[in-house]
């Protein structure tokens, strides 16, 4: 598969290093930043979808930055936690700061684990992130590496929707993920979806539990 596209080569630069120094929340911050967005935290939102699902599970967040989401799942009680992410400076900082955490450089074309390795694969505002190009790509590698759950969080749109990111083209757009999916393979099954509005504009994002029948 292609590697350094022209996503991934921004997310590794500066352009990464700008992402990482806006977005360096701690638990009460996040959740602070959830709730003045939808009305509800982080926390809420992962025990509403994981309360069922064994803490002792196998778990990879795809795309997973510093770490913090990968952090909220850990204060539940998950013990099993690993993250693939490509901006080093990324990776080091979560090395330093996350205990038991398991985050290794790797690519979401070319996820660096062997087929049905996890219980659970997630993104969380990564897949808004790649090209329409690749995302057929991307799912197929998620779809590959987990044997039984498919969890995320993206901004949601009926279409296929590109939308200008910080003076750039070619970085951003949002879709119906969770329907994708479901087109791509046929033996996923929809668990569980909530469209979240923002509370002060129009846009909706969707946190969505998929899994293998």
């Amino acid at each position: 598969m292609e590697k350094n596209t022209f996503q991934e080569k921004n997310w590794q630069g500066k352009f990464g290093e700008d992402y990482i120094n806006r977005n360096s929340f701690k638990l009460k911050e996040m959740d602070n930043l959830y709730r003045n967005n939808y009305g509800i935290t982080r926390t809420e939102l992962n025990k509403e979808f994981l309360k069922k699902i064994n803490a002792s599970v196998k778990i990879l967040e795809v795309g997973s930055n510093i770490g913090i989401q990968l952090l909220f799942l850990q204060k539940m009680g998950f013990s099993s936690l690993y993250g693939i992410e490509i901006n080093k400076t990324a990776i080091e900082f979560s090395r330093k700061n996350l205990k038991n955490i398991n985050i290794i450089e790797g690519s979401a074309l070319d996820i660096p684990f062997k087929d049905n390795y996890f219980d659970l694969v997630f993104t969380s505002g990564v897949l808004i992130h790649i090209s329409p190009n690749d995302i057929g790509n991307v799912m197929k590698e998620i779809y590959r590496v987990t044997k039984k759950y498919i969890w995320g969080f993206e901004y949601y749109a009926d279409e296929y929707t590109e939308i200008p990111y910080r003076g750039k083209r070619s970085i951003l757009w949002k879709a119906n993920f969770p329907e994708m999916y479901l087109k791509n393979f046929k033996d996923l099954k929809l668990v569980k979806e909530k469209k979240l509005k923002y509370l002060d504009n129009e846009n909706i994002d969707t946190m969505f539990l998929l899994k293998k029948k």
